[in-house]
């Protein structure tokens, strides 16, 4: 955009201030329009995005002290003030300006106006088509300089993988803004985490970097495993015996096969023993299974089993197993 025409954007009515508002009233007005117009919120209007490029543009120029006073000081002279007028009352106009040039009145038609803005400190941008000056940068988002780059907009979306899948990992389809793309979940996942995969998201403005999609992963349950970290976790239902004298058992793995394990002596219920290597293969290896030891109680007894159980109770005698219980809980 040519200088010229940055001199005709009142800033301030953009952001709908008064001309002598403080920083705290710009910067409040920014933010309320900054989100009416942002782009997530108005996916598709080419009207609100216009709008969000102007209150940015505003802003841009009337947050910085230094900026704004040159953009105040262009503007007051484009109004035609009687300090700027050709022939104003004040005995000044723009030969005044023009004289710091060495022109004087008579060469006022032919200042360049861009040597004019160079008093103000602004910065040539690039050249034009034709040779001509693209207009002067002042600081960010000064006259006629191009957009500050910004990053595109992240999009939101989930993907529903079942257990396997999320432990093993898999190639998979995701739909957002009514784009399909194909990518790789990891192996691991977990319920609920999510995977942000870059540059997959809207376009960026003004050369900005893409944004961003995130994806929501949900994992289907499986009847004996559940992810835990990198690990896995499952329950291993021993009996009472099993438990009380000690035991070799079976564990099935994921995998279809399976490993024995020791049970202690006297291994109480929710024991957990961690099973190196038996678990979810990642790069950089394995991970663990682990197990919690849960002892199975029947439901039903025949009369042979209740006689046992009472004949075993009668043989532990007076042992009490809530007396430590007790004790602790008075403490």
């Amino acid at each position: 955009m040519a200088s010229q025409d940055w001199m005709h954007k009142d800033f301030y009515a953009v952001l709908g201030v008064a001309k002598d508002a403080d920083s705290a009233t710009i910067k409040k007005a920014y933010r309320a329009l900054a989100k009416k117009y942002h782009p997530d919120r108005n996916p598709d209007d080419a009207v609100a995005a216009e709008r969000f490029k102007e209150v940015g543009e505003a802003y841009a120029v009337l947050s910085d002290a230094k900026d704004r006073k040159q953009y105040d000081a262009i503007r007051s002279m484009a109004g035609g003030g009687a300090r700027f007028t050709a022939g104003g009352a004040g005995g000044g106009g723009f030969e005044d300006i023009f004289s710091m040039f060495g022109s004087g009145g008579a060469g006022a038609q032919n200042i360049d106006l861009d040597d004019l803005l160079r008093q103000f400190g602004g910065q040539p941008s690039p050249t034009r088509r034709g040779g001509q000056a693209g207009g002067f940068s002042f600081g960010f988002g000064g006259f006629g300089s191009q957009p500050e780059p910004r990053k595109g907009p992240d999009v939101l979306t989930d993907v529903r993988l079942g257990f396997r899948q999320a432990v093993e990992g898999d190639t998979v389809e995701l739909t957002a803004d009514g784009r399909t793309i194909t990518t790789r979940i990891p192996a691991g996942v977990h319920d609920l985490q999510k995977i942000r995969l870059r540059g997959k998201g809207r376009p960026g403005q003004a050369g900005g970097e893409n944004g961003d999609m995130v994806v929501t992963v949900h994992v289907d349950k499986h009847p004996v495993y559940s992810i835990d970290g990198a690990n896995l976790r499952m329950d291993l239902p021993v009996t009472l015996k099993e438990a009380a004298l000690g035991a070799t058992v079976e564990v099935p793995l994921l995998d279809g096969t399976s490993t024995r394990v020791k049970i202690k002596a006297g291994t109480p219920s929710g024991t957990v023993m961690r099973l190196r290597g038996k678990g979810i293969a990642l790069r950089k290896g394995t991970s663990d299974l682990l197990v919690t030891v849960q002892v199975a109680v029947p439901r039903t007894l025949s009369p042979r089993a209740k006689e046992a159980l009472e004949a075993f109770d009668t043989a532990m005698g007076d042992t009490d197993p809530r007396a430590v219980l007790r004790e602790e809980a008075a403490t």
